[in-house]
């Protein structure tokens, strides 16, 4: 259930002796990624935070670390701790969508929000978190990344996210050539309340509540959605799908722009043959009355973005330069 519309909220920023919990809404990590898990969780130490691990973390059962209703009830407990300032997840998955239905959104909108962390299915839970409680949420690499020296330095960009250091200012990686949907003109800056997150996962929320636009668009107090997107595994008929079928629940309208990230699909795929992704994002987008905008620094592959879902934001997008401004409030 949902309150209502109310102001989108922001966690407060993260500091050393906080607890972090590792809890899998999604998938568990089987033992042989047990060496990486440690040597994640000791990076989070290392920063300062105390890391308590969930239940169901070190497993996984047919494509899921528990049953939906079990991953719900663990993942409540944490958002609901008032001794656990964040949430992240190992990774993403397949099935998040099956906690939703157990999720008490009337209570979340009625507590303090704090950090969920993560991307690709966790998306899943992201945008309900902020359409039907209003908790902002941060859209950015997962904590199976994180422990890696060779991290990028945009995705490293994380950690300044967490804590509130630096400025909310994130350059694009040096290599970050964006582009605008049919070779439309540069520069363009688009301002709006950020959205998104793994099309895969996200078109599967059309038409639900926890994927109900006109809920979210209650909230901006005017201001306009910029809905960002990273696809990772749909072949271009069902990039075509996912995006008709959200523009027929009513994700496009109003908006400020459309961003999508670096496409993780192999290019023998999203490329051959005569219909391709980017055919399938025309076809389903190529007249919409604002940007669309393509190949930015989202998703699967890296360099990542932190995104904030809900953060009030402008995208700066010149020829060999790109920068997300984002505010939170």
């Amino acid at each position: 259930m949902s309150a209502g519309p109310a102001a989108i909220r922001f966690p407060r920023p993260l500091k050393r002796g906080d607890v972090v919990a590792v809890v899998a809404p999604s998938s568990g990590v089987r033992d042989p990624m047990h060496g990486r898990l440690d040597r994640s969780l000791d990076m989070l130490r290392e920063r300062g935070f105390i890391v308590r691990e969930g239940r169901s973390l070190r497993q996984q059962l047919k494509g899921a670390s528990a049953s939906g209703r079990e991953r719900a009830a663990e993942l409540m407990a944490v958002l609901l701790d008032p001794d656990v300032a964040a949430v992240m997840p190992p990774w993403g998955g397949e099935l998040a969508i099956e906690v939703l239905e157990f999720l008490d959104f009337e209570r979340l909108a009625a507590s303090a929000p704090k950090w969920f962390s993560g991307f690709s299915d966790l998306s899943t839970v992201q945008v309900p978190l902020l359409i039907q409680a209003g908790w902002a949420s941060l859209h950015g690499p997962n904590l199976m990344q994180l422990w890696d020296p060779a991290l990028d330095a945009v995705s490293a960009r994380i950690f300044d996210l967490w804590t509130g250091a630096g400025d909310r200012r994130q350059p694009a990686a040096p290599s970050t050539v964006a582009r605008r949907l049919e070779g439309g003109d540069l520069p363009t800056v688009i301002e709006g309340r950020l959205i998104g997150g793994c099309l895969d996962a996200l078109s599967r929320l059309a038409g639900t509540p926890f994927g109900d636009m006109a809920v979210f668009r209650g909230r901006l107090a005017g201001e306009r959605p910029i809905v960002f997107f990273e696809i990772a595994e749909l072949p271009p008929f069902e990039v075509a799908r996912a995006l008709r079928g959200l523009r027929l629940a009513g994700w496009f309208e109003e908006v400020a722009g459309v961003v999508f990230g670096r496409s993780a699909v192999a290019p023998e795929i999203a490329s051959g043959g005569d219909f391709t992704e980017l055919d399938a994002i025309q076809r389903a987008l190529g007249d919409l009355p604002c940007p669309v905008l393509l190949d930015l620094d989202i998703g699967h592959v890296a360099p990542q973005w932190s995104i904030v879902q809900g953060a009030r934001s402008r995208l700066d997008v010149r020829e060999g330069q790109v920068a997300l401004i984002q505010q939170l409030e």
